[in-house]
């Protein structure tokens, strides 16, 4: 398992990076914007992790822009902590049978959900490719929320 990143929801994408980049020093790596799902994702380094970053998924913020929501309470501004995983359904096999409830199982086999005990937001993908389809993965429901 490799730490990827922490998600962070602003409300002012603009202030966000000021803040984060011209203040604080971080860097922006890449941006997404989609169109469809109206957000834009930063994935943001630190600058000793830059180089790293770009080249092996060092650990990052990604800053999520919703573009029809701009203010967040009790901490909905935190959004998930993410980990590669080498076998997504070994992982969420493993987790299921210690008792963790899966929210979003990997029915795409590559991205998954789960949530702490204090409720914090864990996201798993998938090493490389996605896997193939797999049941029980594939018919699996959500279970509240992620």
């Amino acid at each position: 398992m490799r730490y990827l990143h922490t998600m962070v929801r602003v409300g002012d994408l603009g202030a966000a990076l000021d803040f984060y980049c011209a203040k604080l020093g971080l860097i922006e790596l890449r941006r997404i914007d989609n169109e469809a799902g109206r957000f834009t994702l930063v994935f943001l380094a630190a600058p000793g992790d830059a180089e790293r970053a770009k080249e092996t998924h060092a650990p990052m913020v990604e800053l999520t822009y919703n573009w029809d929501e701009h203010e967040y309470a009790d901490g909905r501004n935190f959004g998930h902590l993410a980990y590669r995983v080498d076998d997504i359904y070994a992982a969420c096999s493993k987790l299921m049978d210690a008792g963790v409830s899966i929210n979003r199982p990997p029915r795409d086999g590559r991205m998954a959900f789960v949530r702490s005990p204090d409720g914090i937001s864990i996201e798993l993908l998938q090493e490389g490719a996605a896997l193939a389809p797999a049941e029980p993965w594939a018919s699996m429901a959500n279970t509240g929320s992620w």
